[in-house]
């Protein structure tokens, strides 16, 4: 199964410093249809104007990945972690038992992220941050894991669920293949920019694409691309 979700039908807020679009259900957008994706809850397409951003405010159980795509985002917390996040690479906050953050772009353009959250596998637990840089070269023509809640992706940050967040960038008429551990995963992909094709569904930069019961997903690029995937349970 393989279903297209068009941009323009993403749920969308724009309050001046912020212009939001949510795959999923998220504050005053509400679809039955796209509360979750299995244990993939948010991913918000966040435009975040220069000198603004979230001011302090508290999670607690929820793995919140952060990729950015253009800027910086700026990360502080109650556990007194601080720091800051450049295009193209990645941000991990396990809120485990309560944590509180800001993000801010203190840079002097718009900054624009992916803010991806995915339900953990058990409640509680000491919260944690951590960032790392993750070379575009390094991901051409394969997807690397990004975040991860699996033994084997020892380079990824890690995260206390059953999924994983993968990047890759895929030239123009090259394919790239993935293959979950099993066919009943919930895959979610999305081009941060470009164009891609998968069966016979394309999908734009910035398009949703909900996969499951497919035993393993063919990538192609129609347009030079950078495509985020998310597997989880």
């Amino acid at each position: 199964m393989i279903e297209l979700r068009p941009f323009n039908t993403l749920g969308a807020a724009n309050h001046g410093w912020l212009d939001a679009h949510h795959h999923f259900s998220f504050a005053s957008y509400h679809n039955p249809a796209r509360v979750h994706w299995g244990a993939l809850r948010v991913w918000n397409d966040d435009a975040i104007a220069a000198g603004t951003g979230f001011p302090t405010h508290p999670h607690s159980d929820m793995e919140i990945i952060t990729y950015v795509r253009k800027g910086a985002i700026t990360h502080r917390d109650s556990m007194g972690n601080e720091g800051r996040t450049e295009a193209g690479d990645v941000q991990v906050m396990s809120a485990g038992s309560g944590v509180r953050h800001s993000e801010y772009n203190l840079e002097d353009e718009e900054t624009r992220i992916f803010q991806i959250w995915i339900i953990p596998d058990t409640r509680g637990g000491e919260p944690s941050w951590g960032a790392r840089q993750f070379p575009k070269d390094d991901r051409n023509g394969s997807f690397i894991p990004l975040a991860s809640g699996l033994a084997n992706d020892n380079d990824a940050l890690p995260i206390r669920a059953d999924a994983r967040v993968l990047g890759a960038t895929i030239k123009a008429g090259e394919s790239v293949t993935y293959t979950p551990r099993s066919a009943d995963r919930h895959l979610y992909l999305v081009p941060a920019t470009g164009k891609v094709r998968i069966a016979d569904v394309e999908a734009n930069a910035r398009d949703g694409v909900a996969i499951t019961q497919l035993e393993s997903i063919t990538i192609t690029a129609l347009e030079d691309s950078e495509v985020v995937l998310v597997d989880a349970a």
